[in-house]
């Protein structure tokens, strides 16, 4: 049986003018447990992960803007399963 989980407010969909992703942001329900990063692009399917769990929804929200700075939207696109640090 897979636990329930709770999304953040800070979870939602973003853009550029050739990609859309959504940020995944949860942790589960109940509980004070780390949050959890995921991003899914949107055309293709693709997950990147973190292995990494944050203190914080926002932490995590600011991890995700970070790797848009550093690798652009298109990062998240057509990759196979990925897991970041």
């Amino acid at each position: 049986m897979r636990a329930a989980t709770v999304s953040s407010s800070a979870a939602r969909s973003a853009a550029t003018r050739d990609s859309r992703v959504d940020v995944e942001i949860y942790r589960y329900a109940g509980t004070r447990d780390p949050w959890r990063l995921v991003v899914i692009d949107l055309s293709s399917g693709a997950c990147t992960a973190w292995t990494k769990t944050f203190a914080t929804d926002q932490e995590a929200y600011d991890a995700f803007i970070a790797m848009v700075k550093a690798d652009g939207m298109a990062s998240f696109a057509d990759v196979a399963p990925l897991v970041r640090h």
